[in-house]
């Protein structure tokens, strides 16, 4: 478990067990690896990679580290010239499975009612635009 889940586990009540499930799945590309995860069970980390859209190699190598040190992820070493390294959900991992899938569905909500809105203000402000122009002409 890394140290700051482990402070965040040991420091807050029950209360706050909703921030330990951010502070777990939350960072860059972490849902996105997992869900790529469960639907390929095994990838490698260039193949992980491509898949999210080449985030740097940095980010990533991080992000795989974190879930690894949480238990969601395994990551598997072969002692082999080039070496090669796999990783793959945990039990955790797939555990956690529900609760990415139901963060994904309320974002893709999130989204399109953010859309939209953006959409009525560009529509609100160009009407006022064409407004001050015809009252200017």
């Amino acid at each position: 478990m890394r140290e700051k889940t482990e402070r965040i586990i040991r420091g807050w009540g029950d209360a706050c067990d909703a921030e330990i499930s951010v502070a777990v799945l939350g960072g860059a590309w972490k849902p996105s690896i997992l869900s790529l995860l469960d639907e390929h069970e095994v990838l490698r980390f260039g193949e992980l990679g491509r898949l999210l859209g080449e985030p740097t190699a940095r980010v990533l190598t991080r992000q795989l580290r974190e879930l690894e040190d949480d238990g969601l992820v395994v990551r598997m070493v072969y002692r082999q010239v080039p070496p090669k390294v796999e990783y793959r959900l945990s039990d955790l991992g797939r555990g956690s499975m529900p609760l990415v899938e139901a963060l994904t569905s309320w974002g893709g909500r999130y989204a399109a009612h953010q859309r939209r809105e953006l959409a009525r203000l560009t529509a609100e402000a160009e009407h006022l635009d064409d407004l001050d122009a015809a009252v200017v002409g």
